[in-house]
């Protein structure tokens, strides 16, 4: 029984381009992908300081997360509820910062009637609740 090729461009190979699954050679996407990320760049650099330090944040809170989730599969989970409380604590964390980034936004048009410092009092006061909650998690 033989074997029949639909689409030979496929399996195709030259030493100047690689052929995806797809057919596509792999330096028009490389182009596009760098394309993608120096515009991303060149828009981000526009952004107000005060969002990068948000998503600084953010981001800080996420890799926390990750690395006591790798810790846990590591060395285990006696205390499971310690484990929940710190990845809750900076999951929750990384939510209300993102939620502080929409409304202090200048381009958001959706909360321009809020004032900054109420959007950092509301975001004080739901970390205190959220941190409240997580202790009393703990035991």
């Amino acid at each position: 029984m033989r074997l029949r090729i639909c689409c030979p461009a496929i399996l195709s190979f030259s030493s100047k381009t690689q052929i995806f699954a797809l057919g596509l050679p792999r330096t028009l996407a490389m182009d596009d992908a760098r394309a993608l990320v120096t515009s991303l760049r060149s828009a981000y650099t526009a952004t107000p300081t005060k969002l990068k330090l948000i998503d600084l944040y953010v981001a800080y809170a996420v890799i926390t997360a990750i690395v006591q989730t790798l810790f846990m599969a590591v060395v285990g989970s006696f205390p499971f509820n310690a484990f929940l409380s710190g990845v809750l604590s900076c999951v929750g964390t990384a939510v209300l910062a993102v939620c502080l980034r929409m409304q202090v936004n200048k381009a958001n048009k959706e909360f321009k009637d809020l004032p900054p410092e109420r959007a950092f009092a509301d975001f004080v006061l739901c970390n205190l609740v959220l941190h409240l909650v997580i202790m009393n998690f703990l035991g």
